[in-house]
This record gives structure tokens, sequence and C-alpha cells, in this order.
């Protein structure tokens, strides 16, 4: 077993990236494959995905969190929380977060700081998958994050707006590629869909212009999933039987299917 790291990343909001990051490795989990979060976002909101508000926000005020152990450049696996459910650990994010860049800027080989950091974590090969949360800021915060993955995966939001800034995102790729080549773009999901609107049809038609993988498993509008995020919980823990639990399911998937290729 190599363990694969897989970042999901998009710099426009509103894209479904947390959720789908979040939903994606809770299903994986249940296929039996061991699987570790990493929340980068200062949002919290794959943290959220998994612990109630509170929790959260104890966890991003105590030192046991992804901007401490980046701060002081400390291994990742002294980080790592058991969440309630079997197959799946975290790490948590913090507000503070938002400093990361500052933290960053003088740093030796910055790029390569969160990559460093995971290394303890990739050489014991405990993990089938990696799945990070990358923030909504291409800077040098996701500069390292897209560095140490192996694969990204895009979520676009099927709405007049969602596919904004989306060749930014494929020329940050590019210039990632310049400094760690290994990075592939496994494929973009499809988020938060309404099949009778014109512009779903448009959408997939332009992404499919772009020559890239396009997931088959796209992700309806589902008010079961702010019902999840609100109750802090997977959709597949939430409604286990819904709609949105059985597509986030197919999708992890074809995430599975590509990155075993």
């Amino acid at each position: 077993m190599n363990t694969k790291v897989i970042c999901f990343a998009n710099n426009k909001g509103g894209s479904g990236k947390s959720t789908t990051c979040a939903n994606v490795g809770f299903s994986l989990s249940q296929t039996g494959k061991k699987i570790l979060m990493i929340d980068g976002d200062m949002q919290l909101n794959l943290t959220l995905t998994y612990f109630t508000e509170d929790k959260a926000l104890s966890m991003a005020k105590s030192e046991k969190n992804l901007y401490y152990a980046i701060k002081n450049q400390s291994d990742l696996k002294d980080f790592i929380i058991h969440t309630d459910y079997e197959n799946l650990d975290i790490i948590t994010s913090s507000t503070l977060m938002s400093m990361i860049e500052i933290e960053l800027f003088s740093k030796w080989q910055r790029e390569f700081i969160f990559k460093k950091a995971l290394s303890t974590i990739l050489s014991d090969n405990e993990y089938d998958y990696i799945l990070i949360d990358s923030p909504p800021v291409l800077g040098t915060w996701a500069m390292n994050i897209l560095a140490a993955s192996d694969f990204l995966v895009i979520p676009v939001e099927a709405s007049p707006w969602g596919l904004f800034g989306l060749a930014n995102m494929f020329d940050f790729l590019n210039t990632v590629k310049s400094i760690s080549p290994k990075i592939e773009l496994l494929g973009i999901a499809v988020t938060k869909v309404d099949t009778r609107k014109n512009y779903f049809k448009q959408t997939m038609d332009t992404l499919k212009q772009t020559n890239n993988l396009i997931f088959e498993s796209y992700i309806r509008l589902d008010s079961n999933v702010e019902w999840s995020q609100d109750n802090s919980k997977p959709i597949g823990v939430f409604k286990k039987n819904s709609r949105s639990a059985n597509e986030y399911y197919n999708l992890a998937m074809e995430v599975d299917k590509y990155a075993s290729r």
C-alpha cells in the first residue's frame, strides 16, 4: 500500500470544495480504506463536518491544529485526531490559518514545508488516502498543499458563475508542476447541480472542452447536505439512504478508481 495524497481546491468560493472533500473521505472510509483528512482552510468547514462548533473552536484555540504544526514546522503525525468514525482520522484547522501566508513568507524552501511535515505519515504508510481541503486562495499555502499532493480534484459549481476563475486554477496547477511534477489533475467534480436548469448543460459542455476528466457522478442540490452540516455529521451518517449520500459514495468510488490506476 502506498498512501496517496489528494487535495480538493478551487479559488472560486461556493464550489462545494469542503463538502465534497469531507463526504468523499467519509465514503472511502466506509469501504474499509484508512483515511486521514487534513483541514487546510481557515473557515474550518472540514473540521465542522466531524465535530460540533464548540469542539471545533476549542481545538482551533488550542495548539494541536494545523496552524501550529506548520508555524513550528512540526511533524504532522503528532497532530492527528481520531474521529467518531472507523478508519477516519483528521488534522483540524484554526482560524489562525488566515496568518499562514505571513508565517511561510520568511521560511527556507517555503513551498515544501507542508510536504516535509507530512513525510513521517507518508513513510509509515498507515493510510490509504490523505485528503486535504485547500483554501480558496491561490497563494504560498495552496502551493504547499498542491506540491505535497499526488492528485488534485477541482469541485465546480454548476451555476452561471461556477466556471469563473477555472482558468486561473489550471494556470496555478501548471505553476506547481514546475516545482512538483508528480501532481496530476485527477478530475473535475460538478456540484450543486439542478438538472432542470439550462446552465447545467452549459457547464458540462464547457468543461468537456477543457479535455480533462469530468467525474460521471455529479452532486445535485439537496437540503439534506445543509442539514447534515448543521448537525456536524457527514451526509452518509445524517441520512444514509439519501440521494446525496449515494452521489458522494459514487463519486468516492470514481476517485478511488482513477487514483488507483
